[in-house]
């Protein structure tokens, strides 16, 4: 059995504001999309917009805590001028910048905004991690024959 990433969802307080924000970024809202959850298709990986409180009581747990939430999301792109570009865009969305772009300790360049939510994202331009002609991320073979 293969594992594939099919659907991230993000617990949002305000789904229409949230759906807003997305769409400014130039996502659009798929046609299942309800006043409830939005999704994006976002080429083979789904963006679903879920209300917070109706997401964890759908996991079983508490949709208190506020702060770091011990992930992000990345969105890779071809050079440092993306990057920038991006930045830009989630901002004028009505995104906020937690890090301008820059030179990044492992070789790339970055920078991280978070959504109206909070939700991290990474934007980078990562030259050892090749994307493909539609802009996929592919990680490079391994050089000794290990997978």
């Amino acid at each position: 059995m293969t594992i594939r990433l099919s659907l991230v969802t993000l617990g949002v307080a305000d789904v229409a504001r949230a759906t807003a924000f997305y769409g400014a970024m130039g996502l659009a809202r798929g046609p299942m999309s309800n006043d409830h959850v939005t999704f994006f298709d976002m080429d083979g990986v789904i963006l679903a917009l879920y209300g917070r409180a109706a997401l964890a009581a759908d996991a079983g747990v508490s949709a208190e805590g506020e702060g770091f939430r011990g992930s992000t999301l990345a969105w890779n792109l071809a050079d440092r001028a993306g990057v920038d570009a991006a930045l830009a865009r989630a901002v004028t969305s009505g995104g906020r910048l937690v890090k301008p772009a820059g030179e990044a300790f492992w070789g790339g360049y970055s920078g991280y905004f978070a959504d109206p939510d909070g939700h991290l994202w990474e934007v980078a331009h990562n030259p050892f991690f090749p994307l493909d002609d539609k802009g996929v991320l592919r990680l490079p073979e391994a050089d000794d024959g290990e997978a």
